[in-house]
């Protein structure tokens, strides 16, 4: 971004860094009310934003849209930037660029970008971009979560940056390719339709805004913001202790072979600097949850967004860190490396950058969430020969953290994107939700306890369906902090006859066939513990228990609860034992 040397007053910066985050939110209730599918419709799996007209910089963000996609489309933006110089072209008013490239600034192929210059007095102010997660895009397997794909060609169909509108005239021809390319096409061109006008509302909205401040004073605000933002997070990188902190963590396979893969962290304080080195973790794998170095950053972005909350979304939260990822890790590979479970990794990625800062400071971090978003796909045909597919993401337990317990049956921490209602569910699809339910018992124990995961049972209400699940933490759970424990893992089965079946990878399938009336069951994991169990209030442990959030043998064997001989809680002999354990405990620390 070209500064300029118009000044601005603290009162007009506030202003119009309000005005220009209310562009972005405009934007994302434009397409959240006009999208086709329920992932956007009213998951909110999407996101807009105003990025820099020369670097592609994310400069600003809307609130409602995920939080994953600040750092990513970021990347997007530079890869048109990049795009039109390698075609030593310039940017043209009424261009917009469609890609989903996941090795270019994209994440997983359902994620398709919009990118648009928005031209002021003839010269480009910004880019706006809009990313949103179509409900199918070939592949496959329905819905585009394929666990067991070993190339990207076998997730979806690729587009790398083109333009869908040039000079302001739309590209029917790009629009048929896609069309052509997809299960559900009238889903997929209603989403494109509201990616389109979510644009040009906020093309709308920004002229506006610069006619009413000038070119000058709102470039000048938008650099501005991101020069508080980086110095602001230097000045808390420079409030933790110099040194090095390392943490690792594993997600269970690559859905090819059942082995484990490491996400390692070596994490390095120097002043007001922070270098994150991922150079421990294994290599690229054969199956799909490897992922792009930009959706690396990305993920980070998120976590430490999580750890200095205070800081601005923008590119100035970047500046101070440096990355160290390898070239053939499973956290930076090129085409045609599958890539569509990228979710999974990024949690991971998320856990170890929190993991890593508990060993800094416990009270500025949490315990591991769920970490996974278990992407459940169930699709067939209507018994009018119509084609369903039914894709959806399900929720678990947060952290617990040093002022409170972890979040019960909460999204994952990488997105502001909501569980979509059963309600909405049963009526776009022949299920049937018989049990949704909090899980007890799967939120580690702690001082403060992690939040709950979910039961979700559901029921096939047609012929026949073919259901894949991707997910994780089926072998290893999401882990405490500072005493606390684990929380349970992740569960996964479906009906046959003979009783309900796991999936051979535990948490990753295909090609289970259910009949009319048969159930798949989810059970999620709860988020880590914080803090020795032996440190909770007796009187929140009894609550846990009226509550049904623990049972009778998780309060007996872990919150050291006695009984009387008639089966009713002993609070005298409870409260003794407990007062010897913490005498115990702090004699030892």
């Amino acid at each position: 971004m070209t500064k300029s040397k118009v000044k601005i007053d603290p009162v007009t910066l506030a202003v119009l860094k309000g005005r220009f985050e209310q562009i972005a939110d405009e934007m994302d209730v434009t397409l959240f009310r006009s999208a086709f599918n329920p992932i956007i419709a009213e998951a909110h799996d999407a996101s807009h934003g105003l990025y820099d007209a020369n670097s592609g910089d994310t400069l600003v963000q809307g609130s409602s849209g995920l939080p994953i996609f600040v750092g990513v489309m970021s990347f997007a933006v530079k890869a048109v930037i990049k795009k039109l110089e390698a075609l030593n072209q310039k940017p043209q008013e009424g261009d917009v660029w469609i890609f989903n490239d996941p090795y270019d600034g994209g994440t997983h192929l359902s994620d398709f970008r919009l990118v648009k210059p928005i031209f002021h007095d003839g010269k480009v102010f910004c880019y706006l971009a809009s990313v949103g997660h179509w409900h199918d895009v070939g592949g496959n397997v329905p819905g585009n979560y394929n666990p067991v794909a070993t190339e990207c060609f076998q997730e979806g169909i690729l587009i790398p940056p083109v333009k869908l509108f040039e000079t302001g005239i739309f590209k029917q021809d790009i629009a048929d390719i896609l069309l052509a390319n997809s299960r559900l096409p009238n889903s997929l061109y209603g989403d494109l339709n509201g990616q389109i006008n979510a644009l040009d509302l906020g093309e709308n909205r920004l002229h506006s805004l610069l006619n009413e401040y000038g070119y000058s004073l709102s470039l000048n605000a938008l650099d501005a913001l991101k020069q508080r933002a980086e110095t602001m997070m230097r000045n808390q990188i420079s409030n933790l202790p110099n040194g090095k902190y390392s943490a690792e963590d594993w997600l269970d396979n690559d859905g090819i072979s059942d082995v484990p893969l490491k996400i390692a962290l070596d994490l390095t304080i120097d002043n007001d600097q922070m270098v994150l080195d991922f150079g421990r973790s294994s290599k690229a794998c054969s199956g799909p949850v490897n992922i792009s170095y930009s959706t690396t950053v990305a993920a980070c972005y998120v976590a430490l967004k999580h750890l200095f909350e205070d800081v601005p979304a923008n590119a100035g939260v970047l500046t101070p860190i440096v990355f160290k990822i390898e070239k053939d890790s499973i956290l930076s590979v090129k085409a045609p490396k599958p890539v569509g479970g990228y979710t999974e990794t990024i949690l991971r990625l998320i856990d170890v950058i929190f993991l890593a800062m508990a060993e800094i400071s416990p009270l500025k971090s949490m315990a591991c969430a769920y970490g996974t978003i278990n992407a459940l796909s169930l699709s067939g045909y209507r018994s009018d020969g119509s084609r369903w597919v039914m894709f959806s993401f399900f929720g678990g337990g947060h952290g617990a953290y040093h002022g409170g317990d972890g979040l019960n049956h909460g999204n994952a921490p990488i997105s502001t994107a909501t569980i979509p209602p059963l309600e909405i569910l049963e009526a776009a699809y022949p299920v049937k939700f018989v049990r949704w339910a909090l899980r007890p018992d799967s939120g580690g124990a702690g001082e403060f306890r992690g939040g709950l995961g979910a039961i979700y049972e559901i029921e096939l209400l047609e012929k026949n369906a073919t259901v894949s699940l991707f997910g994780e933490r089926g072998k290893f759970p999401p882990r405490g902090i500072s005493g606390g424990f684990s929380a349970l893992k992740n569960a996964f089965t479906y009906q046959e006859q003979d009783g309900y079946t796991d999936l051979p990878l535990i948490s990753k399938g295909v090609g289970v066939k259910l009949k009319y009336g048969e159930r798949v069951r989810l059970q999620t994991p709860g988020g880590g513990g914080f803090g020795s169990p032996f440190k909770r209030p007796l009187d929140q442990v009894f609550s846990d228990l009226e509550k049904g959030y623990i049972s009778i043998q998780t309060a007996i064997n872990v919150y050291r609860v006695r009984m009387d001989k008639d089966g009713n809680i002993d609070r005298k002999k409870t409260i003794k034992l407990r007062l010897e354990l913490e005498k115990t405990l702090n004699e030892k620390s």
